[in-house]
């Protein structure tokens, strides 16, 4: 389970993030590539901006599922 306070901080602002157990499995990345992109780097995913339709809601539910080390996190609607 994704970890708040191991989120990286070139997350955009808002409920969906990434943390420093990102292994770069670029699964989030090739299943929402408008909401996770890699850092600058290439070391890791982040968020590049949140879901704005049901439909990429959808996709970054499916990226949190799918992430194998669950490094994709859901604050809720604590983060809102």
């Amino acid at each position: 389970m994704a970890s708040k306070e191991l989120r990286w901080e070139e997350n955009a602002p808002g409920k969906y993030y990434v943390d420093k157990t990102c292994i770069r499995a670029k699964f989030c990345v090739a299943t929402a590539p408008e909401i996770f992109q890699l850092d600058e780097t290439g070391t890791h995913a982040i968020v590049v901006r949140q879901p704005t339709t049901s439909e990429e809601e959808e996709r970054v539910r499916e990226a949190i599922l799918g992430c194998p080390v669950n490094a994709v996190g859901d604050d809720g609607d604590e983060a809102l």
